[in-house]
């Protein structure tokens, strides 16, 4: 992770984006840290923008667990509308 000073991020925008695929990028504006460029496949990480429903299934700590489900099969109740 590297700091960078907010000017020579502007001054380096891609080298900035370049290390950000690397890790996390700091930039500070007077000496306070303002702002974490991150790159896209860390950002659809963290926000779960990157799986689609197969892989959030596969994914689950019940995939591939056997599940004996069995229908009901008796008949309905009457309702009354």
């Amino acid at each position: 992770m590297h700091i960078w000073q907010l000017q020579e991020a502007k001054a380096k925008l891609t080298a900035l984006v370049n290390e950000s695929k690397q890790g996390p990028q700091i930039i500070s504006r007077h000496g306070e840290y303002e702002a974490v460029v991150i790159s896209m496949e860390k950002y659809r990480e963290l926000t779960g923008q990157n799986e689609n429903i197969v892989s959030f299934l596969r994914n689950s700590p019940l995939y591939g667990l056997a599940l004996n489900i069995k229908r009901d099969k008796s008949s309905m109740r009457d309702v009354d509308l």
